[in-house]
């Protein structure tokens, strides 16, 4: 008995030993702390190196369990890969372990400059998820943000060094919830900051853009899918499609434009392009075709051997000029439009010869306010449209065209 009860005494002895000399995990160097990785980690994810980021996230965990910013960022990167699975099992775990990072990051914040940079991570993790009523929880993010705002010593902040930032991603969660007036006014309130920051260049590109589309949106009632497009950075040619349909109502005015009914319930487009058979915006890309508007016509496929619609193909602003000025020469009747600036030795636009294929059309779109230029003078015609700058060209049209 007494022989059992010393090995018993042993096994826990040696168990002992064992678990007091696991080595620890040791993060003191200049490079390796939880603050220097955490600052890394928020560099990648501007960089786009989201993995990257997650890695320096969980190192910064290691390095401390209970480092609060660390577990934001770990949740704002996990967002983001959730947002990157189309599986959508695969993607509900994702964002489980978002928020449940999240959760960590309020639970260990210690002071106010921690719980600062949770609301803010909170902000833009909860735009990346946009779970139901997720626009909601942003804002409550925002109001505790603030609240705390005065008390928070933004030189010890290892990224988020100043106010600016809190009000550049509420403006983003706006931009991303589509109430753009809301987000154009939280844009330039980061203009408005005396200290100039790395936030005031993407924040004024960002106030541009949703003032565009405010700008676009005045005066008429945009629908569910002119909502959609305004915010993206590129429209494609289905988008364009959609909107002249959807926006501009191009059928009705169409249609008002043949004196014979008749003729109207026999028009259809010539065929269908087999890469829209099975696109959400395939019923406005048939009506676009039936019209055959120049610079909306199906492309020749050299792979394919066939002629095909492209839908998902950005346009240029050289493309976007052409279309909009065969729009206008149907809706206006107007013939001599694709010839106004024809011999023209000198152009406005330094980016533009008064020779190039699209010069006519860039003329016209300009001087009717359909397009804009930079304030040098540039058209940036191999620039792709915006969906800002596409739902303005429809406002001016509807206007033009007393559409409403």
């Amino acid at each position: 008995m007494r022989r059992k009860l010393l090995l018993v005494l042993s096994v826990i002895v040696a168990f002992m030993f064992v678990s007091c000399s696991k080595p620890k995990t040791v993060c003191n160097s200049p490079t390796d702390n939880p603050e220097h990785n955490y600052f890394t980690g928020m560099e990648l994810i501007e960089k786009g190196d989201i993995n990257n980021a997650n890695i320096k996230f969980e190192r910064s965990i290691q390095c401390d369990p209970k480092y609060s910013p660390g577990y934001a960022g770990k949740s704002l990167t996990l967002a983001m890969i959730a947002n990157s699975k189309a599986d959508m099992g695969e993607k509900q775990v994702w964002v489980e372990r978002s928020l449940e990072s999240l959760k960590k990051a309020k639970k260990y914040a210690k002071n106010k400059d921690q719980k600062y940079i949770y609301y803010v991570t909170g902000i833009r993790t909860y735009t990346e998820l946009r779970l139901e009523d997720w626009l909601e929880d942003a804002k409550d993010f925002y109001d505790d943000a603030k609240s705390i705002e005065k008390d928070v010593n933004f030189n010890k902040l290892p990224y988020y060094q100043g106010p600016e930032a809190l009000e550049y991603f509420m403006g983003v969660a706006y931009l991303k919830g589509e109430e753009f007036q809301k987000a154009r006014d939280s844009f330039a309130n980061v203009l408005n900051m005396s200290r100039q920051s790395k936030w005031h260049a993407p924040a004024n590109a960002m106030w541009k853009k949703t003032d565009k589309i405010v700008r676009a949106m005045a005066g008429i009632t945009v629908g569910d899918v002119g909502k959609k497009i305004a915010v993206k950075d590129e429209v494609s040619r289905a988008d364009f499609a959609a909107l002249l349909v959807d926006e501009l109502r191009i059928e009705k005015i169409m249609e008002g434009r043949i004196p014979v009914k008749s003729q109207i319930a026999k028009m259809k487009p010539e065929f269908i392009p087999a890469d829209i058979l099975n696109h959400p915006f395939r019923p406005e890309i048939e009506t676009i075709l039936k019209w055959n508007i120049r610079g909306l016509s199906p492309i020749y496929d050299e792979t394919t051997k066939a002629y095909l619609f492209f839908p998902n193909k950005p346009l240029t602003r050289k493309e976007f000029a052409l279309i909009l000025e065969d729009v206008l020469v149907k809706l206006t009747s107007d013939e001599s439009l694709p010839r106004k600036y024809f011999g023209q030795e000198n152009s406005p636009y330094p980016d533009v010869s008064p020779t190039a294929p699209w010069f006519n059309a860039v003329m016209n779109v300009v001087t009717r306010g359909l397009m804009e230029t930079e304030l040098s003078g540039e058209f940036r015609p191999d620039d792709n449209v915006d969906g800002a700058e596409a739902l303005l060209a429809i406002r001016v049209l509807r206007q033009t065209l007393n559409v409403y």
